[in-house]
């Protein structure tokens, strides 16, 4: 018996470094997801309230324009409440998730409650409002590392709503084996694969990712352009983005795609403009391709192979007080 849910994945530029306009756009497009027939509505890593391209062209000790743009960033950046709230630096995403009865997933730069620590994290919220999951990028990578912190496992797990069971990773995390066997093993319906760019390289990943864990796969690219970058940064973000860009245009022309769990395109990746991607899926799929191929399973060797994942949330300081 079939079973379908239609997801749309949000190929459209953030407001960069703007957190308010950006909860704004955010809105607009899920409401314009939810017209469309969208159970699931899917943005790109980070796109609130932007991907720091510049980490890669300002990553020299004590940097001061570096550290102007990552002030900026982190001002600019949510604080999330906790599992269940509704309300925090994110609630209109929760409005208009509850208004138009869509579970939203979003990239987002997350700020520490405490602190000064940023997150490269996907934010998961159900049809009622609710957070249902907050997943921290496991491993910054290369120059990454001077802008976000470390993730932990706590939100390395699959959510319930009624689109499917719901998980993803951000970005590089898709060459990270146990990540994927973890969520592979909680019976992940639809991944979302989450980048800034979707070079051949990572659409190959996001392709073995369906064809590896037998689910669907909704690859959301970032779509930017030099217009949407702040006249100031703009020689920044460039340096960062690569010396092959352009000056005017697309610095990141989305890309994203649809993947079935037999790893062929549903959506082949959309290129070079700005779009609201989307595909019906029948999730009964799933379980013909587990016929020869269950990672988690029958082609599985659990009498060799162990995996053991610590997701507890952690925080660094304990307080023990006595009366």
């Amino acid at each position: 018996m079939s079973r379908t849910t239609t997801v749309a994945i949000v190929q459209q530029p953030p407001a960069v470094l703007d957190l308010t306009r950006s909860l704004e756009r955010a809105a607009d497009h899920i409401a314009a997801a939810a017209d469309l027939g969208a159970d699931l509505v899917v943005f790109p890593e980070t796109w609130l309230t932007c991907y720091p391209a510049w980490a890669f062209g300002l990553a020299g000790w004590a940097n001061p324009e570096a550290r102007h743009w990552h002030g900026r960033l982190l001002a600019e950046s949510p604080v999330l409440g906790g599992i269940g709230d509704r309300n925090d630096g994110i609630a209109p995403l929760r409005s208009a998730a509850a208004e138009h009865g869509v579970t939203v997933v979003i990239g987002l730069n997350e700020r520490s409650a405490r602190g000064g620590t940023l997150y490269n994290s996907l934010a998961t919220i159900g049809p009622d409002g609710l957070l249902l999951n907050v997943h921290r990028k496991l491993m910054p990578t290369h120059t990454e590392r001077t802008i976000w912190g470390i993730g932990d496992a706590a939100g390395l797990h699959v959510v319930d709503t009624p689109a499917g069971r719901i998980g993803g990773l951000v970005c590089w995390e898709h060459w990270m084996p146990p990540a994927r066997q973890t969520l592979h093993a909680a019976s992940e319906q639809i991944h979302v694969a989450a980048w800034p760019d979707t070079p051949e390289m990572h659409q190959i990943a996001a392709r073995s990712y369906a064809f590896e864990g037998r689910c669907f796969v909704a690859s959301a690219g970032l779509y930017l352009t030099s217009n949407d970058v702040p006249a100031e940064l703009l020689d920044a973000y460039l340096a960062g983005v690569g010396p092959d860009i352009p000056s005017e245009g697309a610095l990141f022309d989305g890309g994203s795609s649809i993947i079935g769990p037999d790893g062929m395109w549903i959506v082949e990746p959309v290129h070079g403009r700005p779009e609201i991607v989307t595909a019906i899926l029948d999730l009964s799929a799933i379980d013909r391709e587990h016929q020869d191929l269950d990672v988690v399973g029958h082609y599985a060797r659990d009498d060799i192979f162990e995996l053991t994942v610590d997701a507890r949330r952690r925080s660094g300081v304990t307080v023990i007080t006595g009366r």
